[in-house]
């Protein structure tokens, strides 16, 4: 079993969460996040801040402003690790800086609380 942490856009949410029920993989946690990445800047909104409009400017912010994201929480079986992950890039990637991260990492264990299974039993087939 593995345990993906995938920090995505607030505006995404919707849209990823539908794209992994559709592939079977449907059970997650999220939580709202706020954070950055590189902190490299699209050029667009240099030029667009250069250009005095407001909404650039205020995007473009401090270098370490901290961006509002979403985190989604899911474990899944190892044979399932790839679909999951391909699913999430498919969603949200756009090629420009703040499409967000995906982490994987083992899962030693897991158990249905109001059943009492264990281990992979308690996950989504896919």
């Amino acid at each position: 079993m593995k345990e993906l942490i995938a920090i995505v856009r607030m505006n995404m949410m919707n849209k990823t969460k539908k794209a992994l029920a559709d592939v079977g993989l449907g059970s997650m946690s999220a939580r709202d996040a706020l954070g950055r990445g590189k902190g490299i800047v699209d050029l667009n909104l240099l030029q667009g801040a250069e250009l005095g409009y407001e909404e650039a400017i205020s995007q473009l912010g401090q270098s370490q402003r901290l961006i509002p994201t979403r985190a989604i929480i899911m474990v899944v079986n190892d044979d399932l690790v790839d679909k999951a992950v391909k699913t999430i890039i498919k969603v949200n990637q756009t090629g420009k800086s703040g499409d967000g991260m995906i982490f994987v990492m083992p899962c030693a264990e897991a158990v249905r609380v109001r059943t009492g299974e264990e281990g992979e039993d308690t996950l989504d087939e896919g």
